[in-house]
């Protein structure tokens, strides 16, 4: 029998129904390519602006408005809410697992943890002494320059070599800064001490905490972070809120704010950890970045709407330069072109799409920028002036008496 009978015959032969067959489909793959419920990206964004942002307006308005000048204590109470969570979830959630996989012995957490958690808690300690002296808009402000000192500290340190291209990058951010520095209307000059401090020590802290993260046996998210770091910087700040500040302190202090106000500050402040955590993963480094200048924004916003600041059209300037200099050294000239040309080929796309919208945005968006630079950020040009005052001296100029009418 030939080859080519052999196939036709084998191809006509009718396949036993009674034998096995064999999945064309993996079940386990199967089960696998079946999408689970997950949140938009855009909503871990807002939890983590909401919080941040709420930390901030709620630790000026307890120390400022509220009148607890206690910032310390208040730092202290932070840490000791923190480290009570973090025991809480270790011992009955899942969310603190990452912390099997850290290698951590006593000599690294004295080495390490410890100076980590002094730099840590002085960078809390001079931030919420910042609130007694300036407003929230301004401390904004100077905290725009945090990445220039962490690229200072890690040269300084030695995590990096020194770059004279990075250096002219960041000096954007420096003139900025200066520039709405000049234009603030409050300057106190301890306040702004404080704050530089305050910022020295966060960039620091930041570059232990990437010297620490470069070994791979430390390498941990930041809620497992707070839990190796939050019990050794309550110690260190209770110890410094003993002697300075609590033989001032009274239950009145205490009682003026309520205690559920202070648990839901604490609660603010420890959720703002969480979102940290939530986000990671969820989104690219761009997006991070530019959310954190747009939460920057909305804080320097709220500061005006919430307790009046007022911020000069100098000062707007400023930071307007300080934000942009951030970003372009945060992302780079390459990179931020590709985005803004991605920028504008989707707004270009939105507009085919919906016209009228786009035009109602536009319109919406020059009015709000009309009202802020001519309304909010204009200075006043006539302090002295009072209508009532005006009125009278007019009466008494034509004799007449204006109470009479």
């Amino acid at each position: 029998m030939s080859g080519e009978e052999k196939s036709r015959i084998s191809g006509d032969a009718p396949r036993q129904s009674n034998g096995p067959v064999l999945p064309t489909v993996n079940p386990s793959a199967e089960k696998t390519q079946q999408p689970g419920f997950s949140l938009h990206p855009t909503f871990y964004v807002i939890i983590w602006i909401s919080c941040s942002s709420s930390v901030i307006l709620f630790n000026k308005w307890l120390l400022d408005t509220l009148n607890f000048r206690y910032p310390v204590i208040l730092t202290t109470y932070h840490l000791s809410f923190a480290t009570l969570m973090t025991q809480l979830m270790a011992r009955f959630t899942t969310l603190l697992d990452g912390r099997k996989s850290v290698k951590m012995t006593g000599r690294v957490y004295m080495r390490a943890v410890v100076p980590i958690g002094i730099c840590f808690s002085l960078s809390l300690i001079c931030g919420n002494l910042t609130y007694l002296y300036l407003s929230v808009a301004f401390i904004q402000m100077l905290k725009a320059t945090t990445p220039v000192a962490v690229l200072m500290s890690s040269w300084i340190l030695g995590v990096s070599k020194p770059n004279l291209r990075q250096f002219l990058n960041v000096s954007t951010i420096v003139v900025g800064v200066i520039i709405a520095s000049i234009g603030e209307i409050h300057f106190v000059l301890i306040g702004v001490l404080y704050q530089i401090a305050g910022v020295v020590f966060e960039a620091l802290r930041l570059t232990m905490v990437q010297r620490l993260l470069s070994s791979a046996d430390y390498k941990m998210d930041p809620l497992v972070s707070v839990y190796y770091f939050a019990p050794i910087c309550a110690l260190m700040n209770g110890v410094v809120a003993l002697i300075w500040e609590v033989p001032h302190c009274t239950m009145q202090d205490v009682y003026n704010v309520g205690f559920f106000t202070f648990f839901l500050n604490g609660m603010c402040a420890f959720m703002l950890n969480v979102s940290v955590v939530l986000l990671i993963g969820k989104t690219s480094a761009v997006v991070l970045t530019l959310c954190g200048v747009l939460k920057d924004i909305l804080l320097v916003l709220a500061s005006m709407a919430i307790w009046g600041t007022q911020v000069s059209g100098l000062q707007f300037f400023g930071y307007s330069i300080a934000l942009g200099g951030m970003v372009y050294y945060k992302l780079g000239f390459e990179q931020l072109k590709g985005h803004i040309g991605e920028m504008n080929r989707q707004w270009a796309d939105f507009g085919n799409r919906k016209p009228v919208l786009r035009k109602l945005t536009i319109i919406i968006a020059s009015a709000f920028l009309i009202f802020t630079l001519f309304g909010g950020l204009a200075p006043t040009y006539a302090p002295e002036y009072d209508p009532r005052k005006l009125a009278n001296e007019a009466s008494n100029r034509f004799g007449m008496n204006a109470h009479k009418y």
